[in-house]
């Protein structure tokens, strides 16, 4: 069962979102399946390409329904383009790599062309994987297999989908880390991350909020804070505001969290104080 809140909030760039309370992770699966199926669908009608960028960890799985049936058969897998909003800086084969998890949970059950599937050059020092990387996505833009973004020059990716952490992080892009402040570039990496492996290469924020549509999955209450503050309005300590999953506010797209209830717990327990409205 899923249960769908609104959130009311004072200030605009909230507009363009949605949350989705799941009770279990199974209908989260589900519903996660048929969110990026209709986007898909969406793109290619309007397009003729789909171009979807994918992080790691947990999501991978919560994809998996996307290789049965209906929709290992009704997709236009030929029109898809995968690309990482983030990968670790490890080789292909290694247990971290998130192309690895990738490729082990969903791509190799789906037909997605492999030409079609853009991973980063696993050979190359971090800082030329991502120069690469970028360069690529340039490329890609040029002839619009990847939209551009009407407001700025940016890629506009169909679909980003994204996990957070614990601290809030999102892609790469920890607290309070300089890569949150750059602006034009569209790529970059970082060789401190706080969580191992050190060097990674990430979306730039203006990436990310350029997508005509950005998914940020979560389940755990070990996330539940860090949603708190990414969701509403609380300015509760200095660092509710260095959320950088709080920085997520598409420009002419639209965000949808999918939660769980473990993950939404602090969101939930906001609602009841009003006598469980909007839910």
């Amino acid at each position: 069962m899923e249960m769908e809140m609104e959130m009311a909030t004072p200030y605009e760039p909230k507009k363009n979102s949605e949350i989705r309370i799941f009770e279990s992770t199974d209908d989260m699966a589900t519903d996660l399946a048929e969110y990026i199926s209709q986007v898909s669908e969406i793109s290619v009608k309007e397009r003729g390409y789909f171009a979807i960028a994918l992080s790691g960890g947990y999501l991978v799985n919560l994809m998996r329904k996307l290789c049965e049936a209906p929709y290992s058969k009704t997709l236009d897998w030929s029109k898809w383009y995968v690309f990482w909003a983030d990968e670790r800086a490890v080789a292909k084969t290694h247990v971290e790599s998130n192309y690895k998890l990738t490729k082990e949970g969903f791509l190799s059950k789906v037909p997605i062309l492999n030409g079609h599937v853009y991973s980063i050059n696993d050979n190359a020092t971090v800082e030329d994987a991502a120069t690469d990387y970028e360069f690529v996505i340039r490329q890609l833009v040029k002839i619009r297999t990847i939209g551009v973004s009407e407001s700025n020059d940016c890629p506009k990716f169909d679909l980003i989908l994204l996990g957070i952490g614990s601290d809030g992080h999102v892609a790469s892009l920890f607290p309070k880390h300089p890569a949150l402040e750059l602006k034009d570039d569209w790529v970059t990496y970082i060789t401190d991350s706080p969580e191992p492996p050190p060097e990674r290469i990430t979306f730039t924020l203006p990436v990310i909020n350029s997508a005509s549509n950005i998914a940020i999955v979560a389940t755990g209450e070990d996330k539940a804070k860090a949603l708190h503050f990414a969701i509403t309005d609380s300015c509760e300590g200095p660092d509710a505001l260095l959320i950088p999953a709080r920085m997520v506010q598409p420009t002419d797209g639209k965000l949808v969290w999918f939660l769980d209830e473990a993950a939404a717990s602090s969101l939930m327990a906001k609602s009841n104080d009003f006598g469980h409205q909007g839910f």
